[in-house]
This record gives C-alpha cells, structure tokens and sequence, in this order.
C-alpha cells in the first residue's frame, strides 16, 4: 500500500510523540525533527514507497542521531507488562466466550490499538478492550479463517508490537487447543519503532506456544518485504499452510505483494485512519479480518 497524502502528517505526528518520549533536550528534538522534515517522502516529492519505508527512514535518523538502535527499548518493555496485567482476564474473556476463535481473533485485532492505550491504567484498558471486542468482524471473513485452521499443519505468524504480541499469544493458545498445528512467530531482527523483537516475545513467553524466529530484514523497517527476510524465513513461508500477518505496517508491505507469495494470508490489523477505511468498508476503529486466496 503506497505513501498517501493522509501518512504523511500521520509519520510526522508518531515521530514528535517519539522524540517527546525520549531523554534529548529540546534543541536536539529540534534539530532532529528539521533533518526528518528534510525526507523527500515528508515533503510530498515521493510518493512511490510506502509509509512502513518512510518510517525506516525516519528510524535510521532518530538511531543515528541518538546512537542507540534500540531507543523505544523500555516503552517496549512498559507495553508488555501493561498487557502481560491484563492476560488472565483476558484469557477468561476468551475461553468463556460463545465462540473462543472468534473472539480471540478480534482481542487480536483490536489489541493492534496497544499504542493508544499505554496512556490508561490496566483496569481502564480491560475496559476499553471489553468494550471494544463488542464491535464484530465479518463473519462471512471468519468462517474462511476458520476452515484454512482447520486443514493447516504449519501455520507463519507474522507479528507486530510489543504488548501486543500478549494477546498474539492468546490467540496461538486457543488456535492450538483444538487443533493440531506447528506455529512459527516471526518478529524484528533491527528494531523499530514499538516493534516486537525476540526480547520482548521471549519476556511474554512466546516460545511457550511458539517456534521464534527473526525476519532478518537488515533495517529498522516496521513492515514485511519477503525480498529482505532470510533464506531461512523465506523457507517457511514456502512450506506454510497459512500466514497470519498482524498489524498496519505487514499490510501495507505485503498488500502489494500478495500476487508474488501465492500463499494464503489471513490479515489481523484494526482499521486506523482513512485510507484503511477505504481500502476495507469498514468504520476507522473496526477489527479487520481479511483473508487473502494465494494460488498454491
């Protein structure tokens, strides 16, 4: 999904929250934040990339700048223990739901919003989420899901942001409950952004339900071009029955290269902004699931 106009305010909002969250005097958020604006992509002179490779950029100039690769490490870690809080009410939410897949996929879904809700206490969160969850998916998209489950044996699970990654969790454990199935979670190998790496999906427990591995994209790039993983990812993807992709940043990098996958994606994101309300027909603050038909 290519740069549109609607991003490009969206990057510069994400990059002063993250430069406000950071130890820099205001001199140096300044002069950081000019030599961001300098991008061609900031400036409406490039439009063929995507937001996820804006953002790469944006990184590169914020860890260059403050010479450290890793500078959301402890909002990371604050996300995940703000989320691990929450894992058995939220657990209980699911299990004593009518339908647990179901309603898993959309805690899944709507815990794409983790970002957002850092700034509530947990109880205030478990309110949000429970109140939140009452917004459906498409039932006609989650029976589709259900059957590609149902007959996979190898499933590729693309992740997204840490704290998120708990309710990821969540939704392994109930897809494998009844059902027989090899799960490999992909995250980060450069950080990014509020990305997962493997120490905030190993400090969730991810190894408890799955195989981890790194991307191996050799960028701060919070999104998925299978051209840039490793020989080793790229093996998996060829032998997995399904991939789940969660999150904006793994949309808007495989939209546009499904045709090339042939695999059958299962998007699990939340509709943010306008140009994905668009693109889905659905409401911005509505759990998308959207499931893609590969040709193998």
């Amino acid at each position: 999904m290519l740069l549109q106009p609607d991003c490009i305010p969206c990057i510069l909002q994400m990059t002063i929250s993250a430069l406000r969250k950071m130890p820099l005097e205001e001199t140096e958020v300044r002069d950081l934040y000019s030599e961001i604006l300098k991008l061609p992509a900031l400036r409406g002179r490039v439009w063929d990339m995507t937001s996820e490779e804006a953002l790469e950029l944006v990184m590169k100039k914020i860890s260059a700048a403050t010479d450290n690769h890793d500078p959301f490490y402890l909002e990371k870690m604050e996300q995940n223990r703000k989320a691990l809080s929450l894992y058995a009410s939220m657990k209980e939410l699911v299990n004593e739901a009518p339908d647990p897949l179901y309603e898993a996929i959309t805690l899944a879904a709507m815990a794409n919003a983790i970002d957002f809700m850092m700034s509530l206490d947990p109880q205030d969160m478990k309110a949000f989420i429970k109140e939140k969850v009452k917004i459906p998916i498409s039932r006609e998209n989650y029976k589709t899901f259900r059957e590609r489950i149902q007959g996979a044996k190898l499933l590729l699970f693309l992740a997204d942001n840490a704290g998120e990654i708990v309710f990821d969790k969540i939704l392994i454990e109930t897809i494998k409950a009844s059902r027989l199935v090899e799960v490999v979670f992909v995250v980060r190998s450069v950080p990014t952004l509020n990305d997962a790496t493997l120490n905030e999906a190993r400090a969730v427990g991810i190894e408890d339900v799955a195989t981890l591995m790194e991307n191996g994209i050799d960028g701060p790039l919070p999104g998925t071009f299978v051209s840039r993983c490793s020989k080793e990812v790229r093996e998996i993807l060829n032998k997995a029955d399904l991939v789940i992709s969660k999150g904006g940043g793994n949309f808007g990098t495989l939209d546009d290269q499904k045709e090339h996958l042939k695999k059958d994606i299962s998007f699990i994101l939340l509709s943010k902004c306008y140009p994905y309300e668009k693109r889905f027909g659905v409401p911005v603050g509505a759990p998308v699931l959207l499931n893609y038909f590969g040709s193998s």
